[in-house]
């Protein structure tokens, strides 16, 4: 392993903006989004599951949203060892796929392993980089950390920030992690600061797109983890899956304010 990889815990960089940043009222917060979802009547679906799409966010609509397919992954924990974690760079631009130097990623609950062979296997793809630059103060995986350490103490994750780059090169490096034990996340909001009747309507169209696993129709103005979904449903059509809606909608439902909206959405395959 190059000696550069032997570097601190990547530090939190979203605490206190996108979720808690006090441990006990983090673990309070995940605890009470997961009991919240209403049991499951679909577990025959459930049991097959392999991959979950879901909003960034703990606060609020979005972490209502997250919950619902986290608490998914619930019924079924003993069969994740490891959780791969695809999701866009907001503040980076770069082509290909962006895996991290640092060996773990901390959160207020503690921190959570680097599977750095995963890393080194997926290295021979001329599109995987390896740098903590993208990845220093990107909030869109660290926020799914607190479900992970809630629902999988003992998994290790694999983070992967997706740039640009073409959905079958994305699909392949996920297809090479996708096996039996490991579960893939794609962190992901869907449109961006339309009024309320415009989002829903674009958010109703990427439902269907992500339902029929149609990776062409998936833009930047459909999801801002367009890259990073389009990559997942090009792998799941390759291997036949299906992906199941478990709930859309947007801010605006929970704030009141209509005229500037962010889509959330969370969805199954398996």
């Amino acid at each position: 392993m190059p000696a550069q990889a032997m570097v601190d815990a990547r530090k939190p960089a979203a605490a206190g903006v996108f979720y808690p940043a006090e441990r006990e009222l983090l673990a309070r917060t995940v605890r009470d989004l997961l009991d919240a979802v209403p049991p499951s009547r679909n577990t025959g679906r459930a049991a097959r599951l392999r991959a979950i799409v879901v909003p960034h966010g703990v606060s609020g609509p979005s972490g209502a949203v997250a919950a619902t397919a986290w608490a998914r992954v619930a019924a079924h924990a003993a069969r994740f060892r490891r959780v791969v974690l695809l999701g866009p760079a907001h503040h980076t631009q770069f082509i290909g796929i962006a895996a991290p130097f640092a060996d773990t990623f901390a959160t207020p609950l503690g921190a959570v392993e680097v599977d750095r062979i995963a890393i080194e296997v997926v290295r021979r793809f001329p599109h995987l980089i390896v740098s903590d630059d993208p990845h220093e103060q990107e909030p869109s995986l660290e926020v799914q950390l607190p479900f992970v350490q809630t629902l999988l103490p003992n998994a290790t994750i694999v983070p992967l920030l997706v740039g640009d780059i073409d959905d079958l090169d994305a699909a392949e490096v996920l297809d090479t992690l996708w096996v039996d034990d490991t579960l893939l996340v794609v962190s992901t909001d869907l449109s961006h600061y339309y009024d309320a009747v415009t989002a829903k309507r674009l958010d109703e169209a990427t439902a269907r797109s992500v339902e029929t696993l149609d990776a062409g129709s998936i833009g930047e103005e459909q999801a801002c983890g367009h890259a990073a979904l389009r990559g997942l449903l090009t792998a799941a059509r390759a291997r036949k899956l299906k992906a199941t809606r478990l709930d859309v909608r947007h801010s605006g439902e929970v704030s009141g304010e209509l005229a500037e909206v962010v889509g959330y959405g969370s969805f199954m395959v398996g």
